[in-house]
């Protein structure tokens, strides 16, 4: 099988100044995953033709692919044809059916082409044209040299480019690369009350080394995320490869793992809450809806009941907001209900050192209370990444536990 690497560079500056997320590249890696081909790098770049130039030479020093995704549009500031062809050290060419073809788009519309749509039937020097029949921004393929490295230029419109990479560019990879069936499969298994350190720990190197298929761990705040790849000649090969590799893995961490892939932790949370006879009381005080919001279908449902708090009120004598939280959620707690609670003392949405502790929470099972504090705001983005993941995979655990 053909070892071919890739490389994505998305194009826009308002990609860099995050007013717009990529989920072009994402998309993408996806594809080539599936096609079996290597992506071990994705650039972002901004709408400079010397920047995106110079993008194309790193790429192509590194890359045998390379995916160019944006800046194919009819306006100054779109300027991927421009940076390939200095890059290629190739002339933009005019070329007039590209030109045809637009205007009849436009006519298709019953709407007039501009002057400045003329831009898009300029492209380098011996491209190979891709038609874009549900768009206005033909595409092109420059192939390097010999023809070993290739140069793919997409439309950003994920429409547009989802098509053309679907319909037009996939065969042409699979003739160009002689890809024949090889095939990249992946499997995440989703792991919770486990540190990456500890779980890294646990699977030890013998798996974490591997080479194929491969293992890589992504973690967010009170959750892990196991990524098991497996490169190979058929789908079946790969997933048989990955289906062994996912068995030792079960073996070494398999109590931490609460789902596959895009399986939820809220939903594991109430499946398990579900199976005991358990019912789930929340109290939110200073804070926004950072556990009930994520459990609002259950809320609705009767399953789970939401006190909210505006203020802090927990908080008495000095007490520290742990031990008060801990408290709150304690005194809430009836047979046959388990409790979170989740407080802050500050609700202004503005992050914190970590020297003090403005928010807190806790969950409690039984006669099992587990706890965490935090030195930023009960508003703030950290809070929202942090306190209502690692409540539910509080609960989580001491659910299993407890069925164990």
């Amino acid at each position: 099988m053909r070892n071919v690497n890739a490389e994505i560079i998305a194009v826009g500056t308002e990609i860099l100044l995050g007013e717009i997320t990529d989920t072009n590249s994402v998309w993408l890696a996806r594809q080539l995953r599936d096609l079996g081909i290597n992506l071990y790098f994705m650039t972002s770049v901004g709408d400079n033709t010397g920047r995106i130039a110079d993008a194309v030479r790193i790429a192509l020093s590194r890359a045998d692919l390379v995916i160019m995704c944006g800046g194919l549009g009819p306006t100054v500031d779109d300027m991927t044809r421009d940076g390939v062809a200095l890059a290629t050290d190739r002339p933009l060419e005019f070329q007039q059916h590209l030109l045809d073809s637009i205007a009849a788009r436009f006519e298709g519309f019953r709407s007039r082409m501009t002057e400045n749509n003329r831009r898009q039937a300029f492209v380098p020097q011996d491209a190979l044209i891709v038609e874009n029949p549900v768009g206005t921004a033909p595409s092109f393929i420059v192939e390097i040299a010999d023809g070993d490295k290739v140069v793919l230029a997409l439309p950003g419109v994920p429409r547009e480019m989802k098509f053309l990479f679907s319909e037009k560019i996939i065969p042409y990879l699979r003739e160009k690369f002689q890809l024949g069936g090889t095939v990249i499969r992946a499997l995440v298994l989703k792991a919770a009350g486990i540190g990456e350190s500890m779980l890294d720990d646990a699977l030890g190197k013998d798996l974490l080394e591997g080479s194929n298929p491969t293992i890589g761990l992504a973690a967010h705040s009170g959750q892990v995320d196991i990524r098991i790849t497996a490169k190979a000649d058929t789908r079946d090969l790969a997933d048989a490869m990955i289906a062994t590799t996912e068995t030792l893995v079960r073996q070494r961490v398999g109590e931490h793992i609460f789902g596959t892939n895009e399986d939820a932790l809220e939903d594991a949370v109430l499946t398990l809450l579900r199976a005991q006879g358990l019912k789930l009381h929340i109290i939110e005080t200073g804070v926004p809806p950072l556990v009930s919001g994520r459990l609002k279908a259950a809320v609705e449902a009767g399953d789970v009941t939401v006190v909210t708090r505006p203020s802090p009120e927990v908080l008495a004598d000095g007490m520290r907001i742990r031990d008060a939280v801990e408290q709150a959620a304690s005194q809430a707690a009836q047979p046959g209900t388990s409790v979170i609670a989740v407080t802050s003392t500050d609700a202004s949405g503005e992050d914190h050192s970590d020297a003090d502790e403005l928010s807190a929470l806790a969950v409690v099972l039984g006669e099992s209370v587990v706890s965490r504090s935090y030195g930023f705001s009960g508003a703030s983005d950290m809070a929202r990444q942090f306190m209502g993941t690692w409540s539910l995979s509080m609960l989580w655990r001491l659910l299993k536990n407890n069925h164990a």
